[in-house]
């Protein structure tokens, strides 16, 4: 895979991850049922007092942050500033958010005693775009090329 490739993956799986969390905003902030269907339990997971930080919705801040990896994405090929410093703002983020998903994914099994599907999405993608970055900074190290 070269780094345009990765780069696009990349670009698609914050895409999924935003979506997914929105959605899940839209449920906290309108009260609705998450449709879960027969896997798992959204409900119990999404009015836990586990669901929110300070009053903001946990996926609000999950939006939040692959809105951002989405535009440090798309503004790479610009080079600079944004070649030279995404990448490494980007494996931040998804340090970040791989630790907490997983943190939250304890919470679910652990502490809630229910699992929604849409937050194991949301893992998932955090997980794949930190794997992502890492090999993003690893096997091209600071000489991008986009061609």
């Amino acid at each position: 895979m070269n780094l345009k490739t990765i780069r696009i993956v990349s670009i698609v799986l914050a895409s999924i991850g935003l979506i997914d969390s929105i959605y899940l905003t839209w449920v906290k902030v309108t009260n609705r049922y998450a449709l879960c269907g027969p896997i798992g339990d959204c409900e119990s997971v999404n009015s836990s007092r586990y669901s929110e930080i300070g009053g903001v919705p946990i996926a609000l801040l999950g939006a939040g942050a692959y809105l951002l990896i989405i535009v440090l994405l798309a503004l790479e090929p610009r080079g600079g500033i944004w070649m030279e410093y995404g990448p490494y703002v980007v494996l931040g983020i998804t340090i970040a958010g791989s630790l907490y998903s997983i943190y939250l994914t304890y919470l679910e099994v652990a502490v809630i005693h229910a699992i929604c599907p849409y937050c194991v999405v949301s893992a998932i993608v955090i997980i794949a775009l930190f794997i992502l970055s890492l090999v993003r900074l690893t096997v091209y190290e600071p000489e991008y090329s986009y061609e």
